[in-house]
C-alpha cells in the first residue's frame, strides 16, 4: 500500500493555484492523513509562475518531497517546469482547450476544466474546484470529505456558491473516476471522526501561541513573509479583546509595541529584515528601560529587498547583535509548526520573566508551509508575568525603584497607573528610580545588573534536540527550519547503511555551549546544515564552543533544503573523507 501521495498545482498568479493547493490540503487533512504543503510564488501580483505542493502521508512529515505523484498544469509553463519532477507513474492532469497544451502518452490527462465547469454550474471561474475533484477521483478519495472541506472554505459567501463547488468537484471527481485513471492514495483513518490534528501554516501557529500566551497588543506594517501574523491579530485576535495596529512605518510599530509594553501589555511586533532595520533603535530602548516585548522576525533574503517571497536563513547574526549597545536577550528558532506555537508562548514568558527583548527568528519556508499537528491541549498552557508586584501589595511600593539592583538582575515590575507606585523609566543611563544619570559608578551597576539577567535565561533557555544512532560518526546540526528536513534525511541516510546523529537548536541565544559540546563529543565528525552563504550558525558554533565544523551543507537560492539534497551531500562529503 502506498505511503504517501505528492500533489503540486501551478500556473500564474491571479490562476488560483493557492486556493487549489488550499482544498487539497485541507481534505487530505480532514481525511485523516498527514500533511505537508509549501508554496512558491513570485513577488508580484499576476503573472509569474507560482505553485503550491502538497504532501500526504500515513505518517508524520515536516519537509518537502519533490517527487510528483500528480501535477495539475493551470498553464503550459507549469508542464515545462515540473514534468521532469514526476514520479513514475505520475500524472500531468491539463486542460488541453484553454492552456493550448497538446500532450499525449500515459503520463497525460486531458480534462476539459473549464467546459466542465460551465456545463456543470455556468461558472467557468469554478473549474479549479473541478481539477481538484479531478485529482480526488484518480486517488478514489472519499468525496464526502472534500464536500466537508469545499463547504469550509466558501460557506461565508453563501449556499449557492457551496453548492456550485460541490457540484463542479463532483463532476471532475466523476471524469478521472471514469476514465480510469488512478493513482491510490494512502489508507486513511475514518474522515468524519473527531478531528485530532489541525492543519496550518507556521504563522498561523506562532500567531495561535502568541495569542493563547496572553498578548493582547501587536503593531507592525505589512512585510512578507510576516504579514499573515499581523492578518491574524486583526481578524482572530479582535475576538478575544487583541489589539492590531497597522503602523505609518517599522519605526512607530516598534516604538507603539514598546509602549505598550511599558504599561503591562503583552506586545508584538511581526516583522522582515528590510522592517527589522527600521526597528533596531526601538530595539535598544526596550533593552535599557527593560520593557518585555516580542519581535517576530520571518527571514527572507536580502540584502535590501532581496527575494521578497523566497526564504534564506541568513539573520542569525542580525538577531543576535541587532541594537546598539549591550543588553540581554533571547533568540528562539522554532523549527516545525508544534515549536511555532509552543515559541508563541515562551517567547512572553521569558520577555516578562527577564524584563527585555525577545526574538523569534523564523523564515518564509516554516511561516508560509502548512503542516497537520496535534490539536494543542490549552489548558496546559502556563503564563509566567515573573516579577510583576500585585494589586494588593502594590501601595506598599510608595518610594519604588523601578530599576533596583538585585542580584538577579530582575527588579520587581509595578505598572504606570498601578496603586502608589510611581514607574519612571528614561531612554539615557539611569539610576534605580528612573532618572538620568551620568556618574560613572551608577553606570556599571546598571549595566551589570542588566546582564545579570543572561544567567537566568541561560537556566531556562530551551535545550537543543538530539537523536542518536548506533554506530553514527557524523553529526548533522542546524537550526530553525532545516529540521524537518534533516530529520528526514538522517532516515535516508539510514536507510544506505550510513547512520548519523542530529542535534537541532530552536533556540540560539543564550547559546546552549554545553549542551552542543557534549553532543558532538559523541562522534568524530559534525556537518553545518543551513540555509545562507557565509555559515552563520557555523561560526556562532566556533566562537562559542571552539568546536570546528567537519563540512557544511549551505543553500542561498532562495529555495528551502530537502532531505534529498541534505542525504546526498552528506554521502558526497563522506565519500571524499
Amino acid at each position: 500500500m502506498r505511503e504517501e501521495v505528492v500533489i503540486m498545482a501551478g500556473g500564474e498568479a491571479g490562476q488560483g493555484v493557492q486556493s487549489v493547493g488550499a482544498i487539497l490540503a485541507r481534505s487530505l487533512s480532514q481525511g485523516g492523513l498527514h500533511v505537508f504543503a509549501d508554496q512558491d510564488y513570485e513577488s508580484r501580483v499576476r503573472g509569474g509562475h507560482n505553485f503550491f505542493r502538497i504532501r500526504g502521508s500515513k505518517k508524520a512529515v515536516r519537509a518537502i518531497n519533490p517527487s510528483l505523484d500528480i501535477l495539475v498544469a493551470l498553464n503550459r509553463e507549469t508542464v515545462e517546469l515540473h514534468r521532469r519532477e514526476l514520479a513514475q507513474g505520475g500524472k500531468i492532469i491539463f486542460d488541453a482547450e484553454t492552456s493550448r497544451i497538446d500532450l499525449t502518452g500515459p503520463q497525460y490527462l486531458d480534462v476539459p476544466l473549464v467546459k466542465i465547469a460551465a456545463d456543470t454550474t455556468g461558472n467557468q471561474i469554478m473549474a479549479n474546484t473541478v481539477a481538484v475533484g479531478a485529482v480526488l477521483g484518480m486517488g478514489n478519495f472519499k468525496f464526502e470529505v472534500l464536500a466537508a472541506a469545499l463547504k469550509k472554505e466558501f460557506g461565508k459567501h453563501g449556499q449557492k456558491i457551496v453548492d456550485d463547488n460541490i457540484k463542479a468537484a463532483r463532476a471532475g471527481y466523476d471524469f478521472t473516476r471514469s476514465h480510469g485513471e488512478t493513482i491510490p492514495f494512502p489508507s486513511y483513518r475514518d474522515p468524519l471522526s473527531r478531528a485530532e490534528r489541525i492543519l496550518l501554516n507556521g504563522n498561523d501557529a506562532f500567531a495561535l501561541g502568541a495569542l493563547v500566551g496572553g498578548c493582547r497588543f501587536t503593531a507592525g506594517y505589512p512585510m512578507t513573509p510576516a504579514s499573515s501574523v499581523l492578518e491574524y491579530f486583526a481578524d482572530t485576535g479582535r475576538k478575544y479583546g487583541a489589539v492590531a495596529v497597522h503602523a505609518e512605518d517599522e519605526i512607530a510599530a516598534m516604538n507603539m509595541a514598546v509602549g505598550a509594553g511599558y504599561t503591562g501589555a503583552r506586545s508584538l511586533v511581526a516583522t522582515s529584515g528590510g522592517g527589522f532595520a527600521l526597528m533596531v533603535e526601538a530595539l535598544a530602548l526596550a533593552g535599557i528601560t527593560e520593557t518585555p516585548v516580542v519581535v517576530f522576525l520571518g527571514q527572507r533574503p536580502g540584502p535590501a529587498t532581496g527575494l521578497p517571497t523566497r526564504t534564506e536563513q541568513g539573520e542569525l547574526w542580525f538577531a543576535l547583535h541587532a541594537g546598539h549597545g549591550e543588553f540581554p536577550r533571547a533568540v528562539l528558532t522554532p523549527s516545525s509548526h508544534e515549536e511555532a506555537f509552543q515559541a508563541g508562548i515562551n517567547a512572553f514568558n521569558l520577555a516578562e520573566k527577564y524584563q527585555t527583548p525577545v526574538l523569534v527568528l523564523s523564515d518564509h519556508h516554516l511561516a508560509t508551509s502548512y503542516a497537520t499537528i496535534d490539536r494543542p491541549d490549552f489548558k496546559e498552557v502556563v503564563i509566567d508575568r515573573g516579577e510583576l508586584i500585585p494589586d494588593k501589595d502594590v501601595d506598599g511600593y510608595a518610594d519604588y525603584k523601578r530599576h533596583l539592583v538585585t542580584r538577579s538582575g530582575i527588579s520587581p515590575r509595578a505598572l504606570p497607573g498601578q496603586g502608589k507606585a510611581l514607574v519612571v523609566t528614561d531612554s539615557d543611563e539611569h539610576d534605580e528610580a528612573g532618572h538620568m544619570i551620568e556618574d560613572a559608578a551608577t553606570r556599571n551597576r546598571q549595566v551589570e545588573k542588566r546582564l545579570r539577567k543572561v544567567r537566568g535565561l541561560r537556566k531556562d533557555m530551551l535545550r537543543p534536540s538530539l537523536r542518536t544512532a548506533e554506530g553514527a560518526e557524523i553529526t548533522l546540526i542546524g537550526w530553525g527550519s532545516t529540521g524537518g528536513a534533516i530529520h528526514e534525511a538522517v532516515e535516508i541516510l539510514k536507510e544506505h547503511d550510513l547512520p548519523v546523529n542530529m542535534l537541532h537548536l530552536n533556540q540560539v541565544w543564550p547559546f546552549p555551549a554545553t549542551q552542543v559540546i557534549n553532543a558532538l563529543e559523541k562522534t568524530p565528525h559534525c556537518i553545518v546544515v543551513e540555509g545562507n552563504a557565509t555559515g552563520q550558525l557555523e561560526q556562532l558554533l566556533r566562537r562559542e564552543t571552539g568546536k570546528t565544523a567537519s563540512a557544511s551543507i549551505r543553500k542561498y537560492d532562495g529555495r528551502p533544503l530537502t532531505p534529498e539534497i541534505i542525504a546526498r551531500s552528506v554521502r558526497k562529503e563522506v565519500n571524499s573523507w
